[in-house]
């Protein structure tokens, strides 16, 4: 039991430092942490992660907002439309069979490693005006809102979604986009969180010993978000991202 503390509590941390140096990766690595190594029904193991990220995420922000890498109005806008969808996926996520919540989300971290992978252009980072802004704003919020129900119902594709988004609709440098990303992370998860509090419960205690754990990982990630390269970094990530993917989506189908 103890060797198995040991392990949730290091998987743990390992969500935190993803998200302190990507903006993301923390819901791809607490469902499976929380389903298949703490032995949560995956209904809980979704609602569950979304806490953890949500607090963890919060941490992060402190240190992202410090380096001026936070777009405090632009996130509000996602995040507020975000909410909204993530609300309603987690409704619709704690009565969905926790067999087809897992492929779910097997799939979801098919398409996130996929993103992560693929080579992304350069955006400009010049702020639109007039039309083009007021159109750029409506896609934001539709983004948003897509986002939120993805988020709140399989509890997955968080940053690496809002992430780009904010980048190629928001024309936000990486940096920013961020640290933006967290804003967005932080009010959806708590949104989804309290969709599917409607239907399961939680198992405090442990969620809370994982969360303090990420936390610590946050604290430590965003320390090295300036000296590792982040093409190297997202590229190895999505790696590890499809093969857990793919594995979970074995062990369900199986």
């Amino acid at each position: 039991m103890e060797s198995l503390s040991v392990l949730v509590l290091v998987l743990a941390a390992l969500i935190g430092v993803s998200l302190g140096l990507l903006g993301g990766g923390g819901s791809i690595l607490a469902v499976p942490l929380l389903a298949y190594v703490a032995g949560m029904e995956p209904r809980e193991a979704v609602a569950g992660s979304l806490f953890v990220v949500a607090v963890t995420s919060a941490v992060s922000l402190i240190s992202h907002a410090r380096r001026g890498n936070v777009r405090w109005r632009l996130g509000t806008l996602f995040g507020t439309a975000s909410m909204f969808g993530a609300f309603a996926g987690g409704l619709i996520g704690g009565r969905i069979p926790g067999t087809v919540l897992m492929i779910a989300f097997a799939l979801m971290m098919l398409v996130t490693a996929a993103a992560m992978l693929r080579h992304r252009k350069a955006v400009p980072t010049s702020s639109p005006s007039g039309e083009h802004s007021s159109l750029r704003r409506w896609r934001i919020l539709a983004e948003g809102l897509i986002v939120g129900l993805v988020t709140g119902m399989v509890g997955a594709g968080g940053g690496f979604l809002v992430v780009p988004a904010l980048a190629l609709l928001a024309g936000l440098p990486m940096s920013a986009a961020v640290g933006t990303s967290l804003v967005v992370i932080i009010m959806k998860s708590v949104a989804g969180l309290g969709g599917y509090l409607t239907a399961v419960s939680l198992d405090w205690p442990l969620i809370l010993l994982v969360t303090g754990a990420a936390v610590a990982g946050a604290l430590l990630g965003s320390r090295f978000t300036d000296r590792i390269p982040e093409t190297g970094l997202r590229k190895a990530f999505g790696i590890f991202v499809l093969i857990m993917g793919g594995l979970v989506l074995t062990l369900e189908l199986t």
